[in-house]
C-alpha cells in the first residue's frame, strides 16, 4: 500500500477551510508548529502518529477520513447504508449537509 502524504495534507488543509480555520489557528490548536502542520499539508513532512491524531482531533474527523478520504460506517446500520445507495447525487448533498448540521451542533 503506498501511502500518499500530499492528499493527506490537501485533506487536512480542505477540512481545515471548511471549517473556517486559519493554518496557525489550527497548528496550535493542534499544539503543532506552524511551519510543521504547513509542510504536512503540502505533503513535505511525514506526520507522526500523534500529530495525526491532535490534527484529527482539532478538526473533529477521523484518521480514517484523513488518511483514506472516507468515514469508518461500522456504526451505522446497514439499512441505512443501503438506502444510500439508493439515493441520488443530489440527494446525497442534501444527506450530507443535513448531517454536516448535526456534527457541527453535536446534535
Amino acid at each position: 500500500m503506498i501511502i500518499d502524504y500530499i492528499e493527506i495534507g490537501t485533506r487536512i488543509r480542505n477540512k481545515r477551510k471548511e471549517l473556517g480555520l486559519r493554518q496557525n489557528e489550527l497548528a496550535e490548536m493542534s499544539e503543532l508548529s506552524n511551519n510543521y502542520l504547513s509542510n504536512i499539508e503540502n505533503g513535505h513532512s511525514v506526520p507522526s502518529l500523534e500529530a495525526l491524531v491532535r490534527v484529527c482531533n482539532a478538526l473533529g474527523t477521523t484518521p480514517d477520513y484523513i488518511l483514506l478520504g472516507n468515514m469508518r460506517s461500522d456504526n451505522v446500520p446497514m439499512n441505512i447504508i443501503d438506502n444510500l445507495r439508493l439515493c441520488s447525487d443530489e440527494g446525497l448533498k442534501v444527506i450530507s449537509d443535513i448531517v454536516d448540521s448535526f456534527v457541527r451542533n453535536k446534535l
